[in-house]
């Protein structure tokens, strides 16, 4: 390259000069371009300019002509007319003013566009917290449908669920949901369990039945509160929704019910099943009745016991140390907020309530 600058220097042809040296002539080209190129220096920056507002489009209406509509739109024959309509009758007139859709952006310009009827205005409700720590604190209840033998029809089942142990409570059979049936049904429950009903709380979602007047007055004769899911949220009743669920997928659940004394039999078995022989996973798999009867703490320490047992005949297995019976949760929660943290055991709430006294 060096040599090749020189013999530029010197007046030699560059071409001839690069072939005999095997460069590119645009090599060399690039290079004088740059030694020859004046020395930069950093300029000032640009003044910012001025922003300035866009000229109004050559088809844009001036704002006479724009005054003119909207005192026109403004008038006694025009004020309650939609825009099309007002277009038609000036045109009818022997006038044109401009297009409907000009005339909505000039009425919304003057933020004269909105919904003219009243609008229904939901206020936002707060999600019920509900907690448990006993059995007959909280009461839980809901209808499901059971299939009818033709298409349509269905028996309705009323079942009411203890929050804390999931113990079906009861439950009723009838063709039809009506106030005065759940009026009933709870009016049994409630002298069948001999509840203290001051400290009970009963908790449903929005249907008629559950919030009829004839449940409701029975409720405020026995000092029963009541409590109720946001509408259209099924998760604020979950445990009611989670026991339906349980009930149709058992394997033997028919698809549909020939008569109401067979439907009847089937849910007869089923609570049954429910109450006294399903492990439940949400009380480390206790029956409902286990936990609603307390029975619950005898049945851990049998099976502490028995994993004691275990380990001391093979420690080996139990690479975490003596294992422990799984308990209980000592408190039962619905939306319960998480500001509140409560013990995951019998054993944690009693220690607490030693610790407060």
């Amino acid at each position: 390259m060096t040599l090749a600058l020189e013999a530029r220097q010197q007046g030699l042809p560059t071409r001839a000069v690069c072939r005999a040296l095997v460069l590119a002539p645009a090599t060399i080209y690039r290079k004088i371009k740059a030694l020859n190129a004046p020395p930069s220096f950093p300029t000032a920056p640009a003044a910012v300019e001025q922003k300035t507002s866009p000229s109004p489009h050559p088809r844009a209406l001036s704002p006479g002509e724009r005054a003119a509509i909207m005192t026109e739109l403004h008038s006694d024959r025009f004020c309650d007319m939609a825009p099309a309509a007002v277009c038609a009758t000036l045109l009818d007139e022997g006038r044109y003013l401009c297009s409907p859709r000009t005339m909505y952006r000039i009425l919304n310009d003057h933020k004269e566009v909105r919904e003219r009827r009243s609008q229904a205005s939901h206020p936002k409700r707060a999600a019920p917290e509900l907690a448990a720590t006993a059995p007959n604190q909280v009461w839980t209840w809901d209808i499901t449908h059971l299939p009818g033998p033709a298409k349509g029809s269905s028996y309705k089942l009323y079942v009411c669920l203890d929050l804390f142990s999931r113990f079906a409570v009861g439950w009723y059979l009838s063709l039809s949901e009506s106030a005065a049936e759940a009026r009933d049904f709870f009016a049994a429950l409630a002298k069948r369990e001999k509840v203290d009903t001051r400290r009970l709380i009963l908790h449903a979602d929005n249907g008629g039945p559950m919030r009829s007047r004839p449940l409701a007055d029975l409720l405020e004769s026995l000092g029963i509160a009541r409590s109720h899911s946001r509408p259209r949220t099924s998760n604020d009743n979950p445990f009611i929704e989670s026991q339906f669920k349980t009930m149709k997928y058992r394997p033997h659940y028919p698809g549909r019910f020939a008569s109401q004394d067979e439907s009847h039999q089937w849910c007869r078995e089923f609570f049954e099943w429910y109450n006294f022989r399903h492990r439940h996973e949400g009380l480390v798999l206790l029956t409902p009745a286990d936990v609603h009867h307390g029975q619950a703490a005898g049945k851990i320490a049998r099976r502490g016991a028995v994993l004691g047992e275990a380990y001391l005949q093979h420690p080996e297995r139990f690479v975490n140390g003596p294992p422990k019976a799984r308990e209980p949760a000592a408190i039962v929660t619905i939306n319960k907020a998480a500001r509140d943290p409560a013990p995951t055991s019998a054993k944690g709430l009693a220690q607490e309530q030693e610790v407060a006294n």
